[in-house]
């Protein structure tokens, strides 16, 4: 598992019909609305061929998955 890489803060104003659009969106693919909007800014960079290589995958949320569990052992 990698490191923890600090997240930056950015203060964005939108519109607040488009804030709503967006927030409706994020519930849809039960993601946040910071969420949906890293990833809409991930996807098009993509396509843009402009997402730096360097760039650390979104961090997983919610709970992390469980240790694998031993077999049983057969005797």
């Amino acid at each position: 598992m990698s490191p923890r890489v600090p997240r930056k803060q950015v203060l964005l104003r939108l519109d607040p019909a488009v804030h709503d659009a967006l927030a409706r969106w994020a519930a849809d693919d039960l993601r946040s609305t910071n969420a949906q909007i890293e990833f809409i800014l991930r996807r098009a960079l993509k396509e843009a061929g402009r997402l730096p290589g360097s760039a650390s995958p979104i961090p997983r949320r919610g709970r992390p998955p469980s240790a694998p569990q031993d077999p049983p052992d057969p005797t």
